[in-house]
């Protein structure tokens, strides 16, 4: 392209530069670094729901989910923004081969267009059998507090239910059986929260089913976690009279004698420690 003069810019880069920020061709210099996209790579199956949400969340932040739904095409008149969208579209292509294991990545390598690799990544990995199911289903159900605190457990355990309604998508419901399919979908996850909590627990675990009606599985961690608090308050104190009263005894004890009840102390009379450990002279604990 010509430039207006020998020093001026381009009208190319002049045209690129009054792209507004809502613009699915705008680029920030952060949108070419090599930071990933997100945090975790795609390694087939067991994982691409997880996966193709958390890319299309990120895709949506930078405005470039037009770029695999195909919703935004190649400009084929202008040519300036033709070339911009073929930047763009090997941006959004760098960062999704960047999200992949190794060995999926190298099958996507020759890859030009961002639409076409997500396609074929979806036809692929977003497929999920009976085993997928019941393996998430028996880590759902095996899962225990065991001595954790009551928040990780119930994150752990919250992280493992919203992956198996993402992979079991029920058709829709009317308004009334929808209510009611939630109210059921909430008391088994109410109970399987209750059944696997620390013996300590098991009182207000007791408490909460006696509500009527039951709480949400969410205020049901609440109660719990207050509980978890108050009883971590409660321990803490316990400990501190606890190590005050072995430092007392531990130091202030008086030292038995042995040798005979002709070992009396001088200053009270009595046996079996010697005058200098005697109460009355060292302070009673």
């Amino acid at each position: 392209m010509a430039k207006d003069d020998d020093s001026g810019p381009s009208t190319d880069a002049i045209q690129i530069s009054k792209l507004d920020f809502g613009d699915p061709l705008y680029l920030h210099a952060s949108n070419i670094s090599s930071t990933p996209l997100i945090t975790f790579k795609l390694k087939g199956t067991e994982n691409y729901k997880s996966w193709a949400c958390a890319m299309e969340l990120a895709l949506q932040t930078k405005n470039k989910m037009g770029f695999i739904t195909g919703d935004f095409k190649k400009n084929e008149t202008d040519v300036v923004l033709g070339n911009q969208w073929e930047r763009c579209n090997a941006v959004v292509l760098s960062w999704i081969l960047g999200s992949m294991s190794d060995e999926l990545h190298i099958g996507q390598i020759y890859s030009k267009i961002a639409k076409n690799v997500w396609d074929e990544l979806k036809e692929t990995y977003d497929k999920v059998d009976g085993s997928v199911l019941f393996n998430l289903y028996q880590k759902i159900n095996s899962i225990t507090q065991n001595g954790t605190p009551v928040s990780e457990y119930y994150h752990k355990l919250n992280s493992l239910w919203k992956q198996y309604d993402t992979f079991v998508q029920l058709p829709t419901c009317v308004l009334t059986a929808s209510k009611e399919f939630n109210d059921h979908t909430n008391l088994i996850k109410l109970m399987q929260f209750l059944m696997v909590l620390d013996d300590v627990y098991l009182p207000i675990g007791s408490n909460i089913l006696t509500r009527d009606p039951l709480p949400s599985v969410k205020t049901a961690f609440s109660i719990i976690s207050r509980e978890e608090s108050h009883k971590g308050t409660h321990l803490l104190e316990k400990k501190s009279t606890s190590e005050t009263s072995a430092f007392y005894s531990n130091n202030f004890k008086p030292k038995i004698v042995n040798s005979g009840n002709n070992q009396r102390c001088a200053e009270c009379g009595r046996d079996n420690h010697l005058t200098e450990r005697c109460f009355k002279l060292v302070g009673f604990p």
